[in-house]
């Protein structure tokens, strides 16, 4: 190629010989068969290609389709080359040759240099604009990242809540079943109780076995009403609070015969004191050991959606990762969502940062429940495809996305919500931690009452594409 054929081009209008001359000489002209690529969407874009001869088509992936947004077909149309004024800068297409094509392709530190002999003014021109406007996406990310936390954090102060007040009350509560348990030892005390008694009454408390689930509220009822006319005929005092924790632990009028039996009339009222009490506080202790339990499992939830206390790169199992995002995203959940799990057996960890993934999960399913506005049906699966890739997909019911909405759902700052509501960030953000950091694909299939996201990762090459 000589510089003749650049004068031609009205790109190069203003530009003379020996800076032309320049320019031929720090790139080089490649001819490509039909339908090669290329440069590929979503890769840093630190060519800078311009058409010469023949014609490339620009397309994108939108859902499980390629989708066509134009073509280069006039010599100097040009792409690519952003990484000279921005070290982030990525091809926002794939460009695919039409036919038979001849392109000048200049690397963009070939093509920084250039400009900044050539052009100095424009080029801190352009900086400076790819500076504002990278700051302003920055601002967006970090306010929706801010967003989503204070929406985390409130939802976990939730479910913490909840077991920790239960624990507090049961602790309340076992203070007084413990006075009522050491009064009524007291009293079985003074009535003489031999220790055979004492051993007797123990054996009845450890024989009895809370009723079947499946009776309903009226046969408790009536269990509870006999127990208390029973213990009342029998001058045991307050029956309205000892039958219930009676009926509750498995007892009947046939087991307070036996422990008549075993106690006698004299210590009958302190001995089923005892009983009851030390009932009470069987089932207070169960309900710290539930309520502990509970907290301990969400920690070990946040520990594992943070990933804190592992390394950034590690073998990952992406099921575990959607369970901790789902116990995170528990208040969301509430009320008229409902969640479907499945999760394949034979799908192995795979090579990621799972801090990252996490991120993705979260924005996936927080969109779904904001498009079915809190009432629907949420699936979460994952699989293996025929090509050995993890393959994790998230479904809502919601209306679902136009076709318009379908093109533009994963570029940066386009949103859907309200103002206010949302930064257009999260399914870009999603997108660039699967495609970019990953080597994996995202993709959106969409119609009236069924939106998928489908999230397919390799197994191993961790930022290998």
């Amino acid at each position: 190629m000589d510089v003749s054929e650049l004068r031609a081009i009205a790109l190069f209008d203003g530009l003379t010989d020996p800076q032309l001359g320049d320019l031929v000489a720090a790139g080089r002209v490649e001819e490509v068969p039909a339908g090669q690529d290329l440069f590929r969407e979503g890769r840093p874009a630190d060519v800078w290609w311009v058409l010469l001869e023949g014609a490339v088509s620009l397309v994108r992936q939108v859902g499980s389709e390629e989708t066509a947004l134009g073509t280069m077909s006039t010599p100097g149309q040009w792409a690519g080359g952003f990484a000279a004024w921005d070290p982030h800068g990525v091809y926002f297409a794939t460009g695919r040759s039409a036919g038979p094509s001849r392109l000048l392709r200049l690397p963009a530190e070939q093509l920084r240099r250039l400009a900044d002999e050539w052009f100095p003014f424009g080029v801190h021109f352009i900086r400076g604009l790819v500076d504002t406007v990278r700051r302003i996406e920055s601002t967006a990310r970090q306010r929706e990242a801010l967003v989503a936390l204070g929406t985390l954090a409130a939802g976990l102060a939730h479910e913490l809540n909840n077991p920790a007040s239960a624990a507090t009350r049961a602790v309340d509560a076992l203070e007084a079943a413990s006075d009522d348990l050491f009064g009524s030892l007291g009293r079985l005390a003074a009535q003489s109780i031999s220790a055979d008694q004492f051993l007797r009454l123990d054996g009845l408390r450890r024989d009895l076995a809370p009723p079947s689930s499946g009776a309903g509220p009226l046969e408790v009822a009536d269990r509870e009403d006999r127990l208390s006319d029973w213990l009342s005929d029998h001058r045991v005092a307050t029956p309205w609070l000892t039958a219930p924790v009676l009926a509750a632990a498995g007892a009947d009028v046939a087991w307070c015969e036996r422990a008549a039996e075993v106690l006698g009339s004299g210590s009958l009222a302190p001995g089923v004191e005892w009983l009851a009490s030390s009932l009470t506080i069987e089932a207070l202790l169960s309900e710290v050991k539930d309520s502990t339990r509970r907290i301990s499992d969400l920690v070990a939830a946040v520990r594992s959606y943070s990933q804190l206390d592992r390394g950034s790169v590690q073998q990952t199992d992406v099921t575990e990762g959607l369970e901790s995002t789902l116990v995170m995203l528990a208040p969301k959940l509430e009320g008229g969502v409902t969640v479907v799990c499945d999760f394949g057996d034979d799908v192995p960890t795979i090579q990621a940062i799972p801090g990252e993934l996490n991120q993705v999960w979260t924005n996936l399913i927080d969109n779904a429940v904001d498009a079915m506005q809190g009432v629907g049906t949420l699936r979460l699966s994952t699989r293996v495809d025929g090509a050995g890739r993890v393959v994790v997909e998230v479904a809502d019911t919601g209306p679902g996305m136009s076709a318009e909405v379908q093109a533009h759902a994963l570029e940066p700052f386009y949103t859907t919500k309200d103002v206010g509501k949302g930064t257009g960030l999260g399914l870009d953000i999603s997108r660039r931690i699967v495609v970019e950091r990953h080597s994996g694909e995202l993709t959106i299939a969409s119609e009236p009452g069924s939106t998928v996201l489908q999230v397919t990762l390799p197994v191993t090459g961790l930022g290998s594409r």
